[in-house]
Formats: structure tokens, C-alpha cells, sequence
């Protein structure tokens, strides 16, 4: 079937944000910690998804581009950012070094909702990648297109992606779950989040002193 003009706007806009947003990460580490765990993966699923698509249009709305002419306050950004994925890997690295709460019933039930959304902001909106990849990248691809139809259907698109991902690695991570119904297991996702939170943390600080 030929794409048609209202389809490839939206198209361009669902493949650029899947691009973007499937990549390890910390806050996909999260996500899917959330959804081994079953534990408020719904709220954790919809709050990405609605940042991103706030993020998306604010970057389509031409925020992006007032951003950019002000590097100061990414850098500023990126080093709160660092703070915030360091904490949370010294914590993961803690939960792997101690097997007795890495069970989804233990975890889960002294975790509440709002602790595990005031962490997921921290990662979704305390870091710069989330702001290249979704207001800078997007915001500037999609001036390609003509407004106000064709830009707002590549937005939509991208928002999409968002949407689909992060429900899919909430709900999908059950599959996942006769592996993690063993202590080493959850070690080796503990630790690889920890190891991914830092590596982060260490790019972020990097640019905020090369600032």
C-alpha cells in the first residue's frame, strides 16, 4: 500500500521516536525493574509516556531551538542529572548486595506510588539525553514539516513510539519473570542498572564540565 501524505508525516515521526527511545538507558532501566517487580507499572508506564509527549511538543512547539541558543542551562541540567543517577545506582548497587529484598512481593510492597514516580521524574526530567533526543532532535527534524497538519501528525507519531514502548517494557517484563524468581538474578539487573546509572552520570558530568 503507497504511504500517503497524512500517513508519512506520522510515520517519520513513530520510527525517528522508536529510534530514540529503545536504547538502555536509565530510565528504561527503571521501567523495566517496575514491571519485573508488577509493582505501579501503570503510573511508572504513563508518566514516561506523558513526559515525552509534553517534551515532544514543546520541542515541535519550537522550544528546541530556544534552548539551544542557551547551552548554560543544559549544562546546569546535566549536572543536577548526574547527582540524582548516581544516588539511585549507589541504591541499586545496595539492593544487589543484599538478596533478602530482591523479591518482587518485598520490594514492591515498601515501595509506594508517589516514591516511585518522585524517582522517575528524577530520571526523566533530570536528564539532558531526554532533552536532546525529544525537544533539540525532534523539535529541529520536525520543522521539515509543514504546519500546522503534517508537523502535528509527526509529533503524534513520536509520541506514539513513547507510548508503545513504555507500556510494552512495563507489561512485557512478565515474560521475564520465571527468570528473576532467583536472588542472582535480580544481583545482575541490580548491578547492570547501577553500571548503566553511573556511566550516564559520568557523560553528564563530563559535559557540564566542559562547560
Amino acid at each position: 500500500m503507497a504511504t500517503t501524505p497524512v500517513q508519512a508525516p506520522f510515520l517519520s515521526g513513530l520510527l525517528l521516536g522508536a529510534s530514540l527511545i529503545i536504547a538502555i538507558g536509565a530510565q528504561n532501566a527503571f521501567v523495566l525493574r517496575q514491571g519485573l517487580l508488577r509493582s505501579h507499572r501503570f503510573a511508572v508506564a504513563l508518566f514516561c509516556a506523558l513526559s515525552d509527549a509534553a517534551l515532544i511538543a514543546a520541542g515541535v512547539g519550537g522550544l528546541g531551538v530556544a534552548i539551544g541558543q542557551h547551552p548554560r542551562m543544559l549544562a546546569v541540567v546535566a549536572c543536577a542529572g548526574a547527582l540524582v543517577l548516581a544516588w539511585y545506582g549507589i541504591k541499586a548497587l545496595r539492593r544487589a548486595l543484599h538478596p533478602e529484598v530482591l523479591t518482587p512481593d518485598t520490594h514492591g510492597a515498601t515501595a509506594s506510588q508517589w516514591r516511585v514516580l518522585a524517582a522517575c521524574a528524577g530520571f526523566t526530567w533530570l536528564n539532558p539525553h531526554v532533552y536532546l533526543d525529544t525537544v533539540l532532535l525532534i523539535g529541529s527534524l520536525a520543522s521539515a514539516w509543514p504546519v500546522p497538519g503534517p508537523r502535528t501528525l509527526f509529533a503524534i507519531g513520536a509520541a506514539t513510539a513513547s507510548f508503545t514502548w513504555f507500556f510494552g517494557l512495563a507489561y512485557g517484563a512478565r515474560l521475564l519473570a520465571p527468570l528473576f524468581r532467583k536472588p542472582l538474578a535480580w544481583r545482575v539487573l541490580d548491578v547492570s542498572i547501577a553500571l548503566v546509572m553511573w556511566g550516564i552520570a559520568g557523560k553528564l558530568m563530563l559535559s557540564f564540565l566542559a562547560h
